[in-house]
């Protein structure tokens, strides 16, 4: 059996990754989101086809993530695959934004990447059977994001926390990478793609906006009249965690319709 661990697993791309990972009859799954969600993370966990575990926690606090991956590894027997897709967008121009807003951002997006790869890599390192360590970075990683300037900050720290623990890491064994995706009809995805029309129009990005919108918006970013979906993240997260994928290490692959180039 392998264990993986998915942060931020209650909506959107974290429980696409999820529910992906639990088709694999191989995988137990432990679900983690912040406190407060539980009832929403147990009738997840009732859907999946897997043995699952729910870890309520925030990522930003060391003590918290140190019990997701000892509870899971107690309910499992071990930790194979971490998953740090928990993250939080602030929005506002830089002139704006307040350091409180700034640090919150920071917290989740970066301390809380860095924590996950900590408390993962320590066990998967003491279980001496390698391991996947997996993070969400964004296109935002690649090229910044304007009136996200904290969000922006945050994913292109995750390629160097990438980067940094692929070199450490790699002689035991364990591979880790993150993904950027483009605009995913997320709530997260939504309201970035239409923070910029609500400077110079009536559209206030953290209400409801009518899906045809969406679907025009998105596909005017892309090269292709494809729309991203979660599940194309999670079809890629499934990628790296398999045994195909144990020669790629410390990137950070775009998924995003060709919106960024490396």
């Amino acid at each position: 059996m392998k264990v993986a661990l998915v942060t931020g697993s209650a909506q959107g791309i974290g429980l696409a990754i999820a529910t992906r990972l639990s088709q694999d009859p191989e995988y137990a799954v432990a679900l983690n989101d912040v406190p407060g969600k539980e009832e929403t993370l147990h009738t997840i966990a009732q859907g999946l086809k897997c043995k699952t575990l729910v870890v309520p926690g925030d990522v930003s606090k060391e003590e918290d993530v140190k019990r997701m991956v000892n509870r899971t590894v107690e309910e499992f027997g071990g930790l194979d695959v971490m998953v740090a897709n928990a993250g939080l967008l602030q929005l506002g121009s830089i002139d704006t934004l307040s350091q409180e807003e700034f640090d919150n951002v920071l917290a989740v997006n970066v301390r809380g990447v860095f924590l996950c790869y900590k408390w993962a890599g320590k066990q998967m390192v003491s279980q001496g059977r390698g391991g996947r360590i997996i993070a969400a970075s964004s296109m935002a990683g690649k090229r910044a994001a304007p009136y996200a300037s904290a969000y922006s900050a945050s994913k292109f720290a995750v390629r160097g926390l990438t980067q940094s623990a692929a070199q450490e890491y790699g002689k035991y064994g364990i591979t880790v990478n993150a993904y950027a995706p483009g605009v995913i009809p997320t709530e997260m995805g939504t309201r970035r793609l239409l923070l910029p029309l609500s400077l110079h129009h009536s559209f206030d990005p953290g209400k409801l906006i009518p899906q045809d919108m969406i679907d025009v918006l998105q596909a005017s970013r892309s090269l292709t009249d494809v729309k991203g979906t979660p599940e194309d993240v999670a079809n890629l997260v499934a990628y790296l965690v398999s045994d195909e994928a144990k020669w790629v290490t410390g990137q950070t692959l775009a998924i995003d319709g060709g919106i960024n180039f490396d």
